[in-house]
């Protein structure tokens, strides 16, 4: 497990040491959306090896999502690198919460930025339901290139702290 995604699984985990050093270079308006995880945290676990679609599964009462992460220098991804491996996985990911009514997250956190370093999307899914509909209508989508493979581009995504604040 990487450092980053150690960090996002204690973020939403609601551990305060850890979400006190991410959020140092914050504003004070994201550092209280922060905050909020605390009081509503997730059970984190890592999902990698056993369902190979996303790297962590957040369960919470009212909401579970499963969240793919990245992190990069450059501030976009283009899925059909890396020999298509990310927009194969994509479309898997995406069957599956389509038959299972769980809603996908991608994590991207880019390297070397102050202030919220994370942001995140989702993909347009059909069959949610409850919580995960709205939250899924509210969060920006992975974008389509004309060859229909996904692109994320981090300043399209939504902070970390704003997602935090409407789960």
């Amino acid at each position: 497990m990487s450092i980053y995604e150690r960090e996002l699984k204690e973020i939403f985990s609601g551990n305060k040491k850890i979400i006190d050093r991410v959020i140092k270079s914050c504003n004070n308006e994201e550092r209280e959306k922060y905050y909020k995880i605390i009081d509503k945290p997730f059970i984190v676990i890592r999902a990698a090896g056993s369902l190979g679609i996303a790297d962590i599964v957040a369960m919470r009462g009212d909401i579970s999502f499963i969240v793919e992460i990245k992190v990069r220098k450059e501030d976009e991804i283009l899925f059909s690198h890396e020999g298509g491996r990310m927009q194969n996985k994509a479309i898997e990911m995406k069957e599956k919460c389509s038959q299972t009514k769980i809603l996908p997250i991608f994590a991207y956190r880019l390297k070397g930025i102050r202030g919220d370093a994370w942001r995140v999307f989702t993909m347009d899914m059909e069959n949610l339901e409850g919580k995960s509909k709205k939250i899924n209508k509210i969060l920006p989508k992975l974008e389509l290139s004309p060859n229909k493979n996904y692109i994320m581009r981090w300043k399209k995504g939504m902070k970390l702290s704003d997602f935090i604040d409407i789960i």
